[in-house]
């Protein structure tokens, strides 16, 4: 499942007004600056300016010739992802909730880790000519499994697990299979 470069879902949410050294709202305070000259629409076109730039990259980590038109129609089904190991590239991000200092961004990802995900919030606030940390990161969909396929904390026993996994396998074994078809421009 690792080499299918599949997407991940999250949920970022960030405060405005606050810069810290680990880029967490706990973190060491470096600085407090003011934002309310930042508005949704501000954010809104900084969100697509950093999925445009983000996109461009995926079509070259994709390997991808995308003056084919099978090719063009993958990319505009939102199917092309990279061959290979990749920086972090956002295939998708959009504000669901902005209450200045807060917000809330939806990020589709590959590649990513947790510290790259909080530095993306300390960037966003750079380019709103502010600052801003990351108060929580949750994961909400990893490749095909979302939050309904989470098992409670009080199901953590091994037959529950292995219902779990025995329930799961088809969709994995279908969801492998489609992404495993040779890919155009390679």
């Amino acid at each position: 499942m690792y080499n299918a470069h599949l997407t991940k879902d999250y949920t970022v949410r960030g405060l405005l007004g606050k810069a810290t050294d680990d880029f967490c709202e706990d973190g060491r305070l470096v600085e407090k600056t003011t934002y309310d000259h930042v508005t949704r629409e501000k954010l809104d076109r900084i969100l697509a300016l950093i999925q445009g730039s983000h996109q461009k990259a995926l079509v070259k980590y994709s390997n991808l010739d995308l003056q084919t038109q099978e090719a063009y129609e993958m990319a505009v089904r939102g199917l092309i992802r990279p061959m290979s190991k990749s920086p972090m590239l956002i295939t998708g991000i959009r504000c669901l909730h902005f209450a200045p200092p807060e917000f809330l961004l939806e990020v589709q990802c590959v590649h990513e880790t947790q510290k790259q995900l909080r530095r993306l919030v300390h960037e966003i606030g750079l380019e709103l000519k502010t600052s801003a940390v990351c108060s929580q990161v949750r994961r909400t969909r990893d490749g095909f499994f979302t939050l309904d396929d989470a098992l409670l904390r009080t199901y953590w026993d091994l037959h529950s697990i292995q219902d779990a996994i025995q329930a799961a396998a088809p969709r994995v074994a279908a969801e492998l299979e489609k992404n495993s078809r040779p890919r155009l421009g390679t």
